[in-house]
């Protein structure tokens, strides 16, 4: 973990709840954090704060949880939970109810709703524009990023992209995401351009220990596709979740494992 990300992380006062605050230069009206897995109620093998209703986690302690998170957020904040499929659909945060929509990324344009979405390895993608009028986050496991879920958020932001800027969350880093070779001749097919293909290309990495596989760098990926469709000021991508087992949650390291939220909203103006 870098330093700098490593002085991000913030503490609630009883320790129920830790979260990492986003190094990027948002307005200060845009808020966001991903939760850790430390405190909570979970145990076992969501031990921590785990937020997934859909890993087979005592329901009583995700709700928990959640009330928990609940409680360092802005009072009355609505929160957007979402079920992630791994597609490409993006809605507004402020429509989610009590039905709870399957989807992988929302944004907000309002004070008064949260957009999240979680992951365990997976890669999510805070975005905002310069000026704090719309933020939204979304799930970037490598088939939605495949089939389009960044392109699909930016487009769905009435923003020039020139003006956006992102974060890259934390997810599986390039020293633990193995990959067969079917992926990464999936992202080469989607190129669109020579120049494009030769940077995928460069972001996949021989398996030292599977000459057949391949080591993604899904933080690089992500980089490309957003600057392919405007958006250049990106920043973040420095953490592993594999790794860092205090802190994240992981899929591909435990198998049975809870989930962290990435959490983004617009706060109220001072009046």
């Amino acid at each position: 973990m870098a330093d700098d990300d490593r002085e991000l992380w913030q503490h609630s006062e009883d320790g129920q709840v830790c979260w990492l605050v986003p190094q990027w230069p948002a307005p200060d009206s845009v808020c966001a954090l991903v939760t850790s897995r430390q405190g909570g109620v979970s145990v076992g093998p969501y031990c921590g704060l785990n937020l997934g209703t859909h890993v087979d986690d005592d329901p009583a302690h995700v709700s928990a949880n959640r009330d928990l998170l609940a409680e360092q957020l802005p009072a009355g904040l609505r929160l957007g939970w979402m079920k992630q499929v791994h597609g490409t659909r993006v809605i507004d945060a402020a429509t989610i109810d009590d039905e709870v929509p399957e989807a992988d990324a929302a944004w907000v344009s309002t004070p008064g709703a949260a957009a999240i979405v979680m992951t365990a390895d997976c890669l999510p993608v805070f975005i905002a524009d310069q000026q704090g009028s719309v933020a939204a986050v979304a799930h970037a496991g490598w088939r939605g990023l495949l089939d389009g879920i960044l392109e699909n958020t930016v487009a769905s932001l009435p923003v020039d992209p020139g003006k956006l800027l992102a974060w890259l969350g934390p997810a599986i880093a390039v020293c633990h995401f193995e990959v067969g070779d079917e992926v990464r001749e999936a992202f080469l097919g989607r190129a669109e351009s020579t120049t494009q293909r030769s940077k995928i290309a460069d972001s996949f990495l021989r398996s030292p220990q599977h000459p057949d596989k391949w080591m993604m760098d899904i933080y690089q990926v992500a980089r490309i596709r957003l600057r392919a469709v405007g958006v250049e000021a990106v920043h973040g991508g420095s953490l592993c979740t594999v790794c860092d087992d205090t802190h994240f949650f992981s899929y591909r390291r435990d198998g049975v494992t809870g989930r962290m939220a990435s959490v983004i909203y617009i706060k109220q103006s001072a009046t």
